[in-house]
């Protein structure tokens, strides 16, 4: 998946699933449309495509790394190779729900690469025109219930640019702390950025 990922450890309590809709099941690999607070996740398939190239056409949500897409014929043949919802070695699982809201324009998505041994890595872009409501907050808290809930999730671990203090404020606001120098350096990212670590802890 695209190099935004978000590598995520939980070091506090798991939050409480999202409620689920059985309608996600035929979207593949057990991928199921979750709801908190005024927000659906819906799991992304090409049908979405040409409302969000307009949602990630917006020139702010690549200040810091990234590109838009671009072509909407583009993002449609992006998105159906992800519906396979796996890696081509089936050793991942490819995860993406995009975010509507109750008056049913979308407004971005959250994204997770699920690996082996329970470690999940974790992305999300919104339109800049919804940033400061803590949508992206209740988006990324819905996935990680998920994750924990029905994926096996015990270790999640994230990388954003260290200029991004957005991103860096909202992983903290969900849990994600720095990891260590040494872990850094063992996570290979590049100097400009942070690693960001939570891990779950189950009873």
């Amino acid at each position: 998946m695209a190099r935004g990922e978000l590598d995520v450890i939980i070091r506090l309590a798991v939050p409480a699933p999202p409620r689920r809709s059985a309608l996600g099941a035929s979207m593949g690999l057990r991928m199921q449309t979750l709801f908190i607070g005024s927000l659906t996740l819906e799991p992304q398939i090409a049908a979405h495509a040409e409302e969000m190239f307009v949602v990630l056409s917006d020139p702010a949500i690549y200040e810091y790394e990234n590109e838009p897409p671009q072509s909407a014929s583009g993002l449609r043949e992006r998105f159906a190779e992800l519906e396979s919802r796996q890696s081509p070695n089936g050793r991942e699982q490819w995860l993406n729900w995009v975010i509507r809201l109750p008056s049913k324009e979308l407004i971005g998505y959250v994204q997770a690469t699920v690996h082996p041994g329970g470690r999940a890595a974790i992305a999300y872009e919104l339109n800049s025109a919804y940033w400061g409501r803590g949508l992206a907050r209740q988006a990324v808290q819905a996935m990680i219930g998920e994750l924990i809930q029905n994926y096996g999730v015990t270790l999640l671990t994230a990388v954003l640019k260290q200029q991004n203090q957005r991103s860096f404020r909202l992983l903290h606001r969900v849990g994600f702390t720095l990891a260590s120098p040494a872990e850094h350096v063992q996570a290979d990212v590049e100097r400009d950025e942070f690693f960001m670590l939570r891990r779950v802890r189950r009873a």
